[in-house]
């Protein structure tokens, strides 16, 4: 999509992509978290307390994102 594209979506139907792509962005954070926790604790990564400080980083995620974005479609 080219910058003018954009402009001429509403303001609605852009605010609504943004939060998509937000809400995708910050659950791909929070599988990156998740993934790295499983490699410390297979012993692929040097763990240093990591595994847990990962999955709570994963967890305040989807939280934050859940409780500012809430779904798409859903007023």
């Amino acid at each position: 999509m080219r910058p003018a594209d954009w402009n001429c979506l509403s303001e609605d139907v852009q605010l609504t992509l943004s939060r998509e792509a937000l809400r995708r962005a910050a659950e791909t954070l929070a599988e990156h978290a998740e993934i790295l926790a499983k490699e410390m604790e297979g012993g692929s990564l040097l763990d240093r307390g990591g595994p847990d400080a990962l999955r709570l980083f994963a967890a305040v995620v989807r939280t934050t994102n859940r409780d500012a974005f809430g779904e798409v479609g859903h007023a």
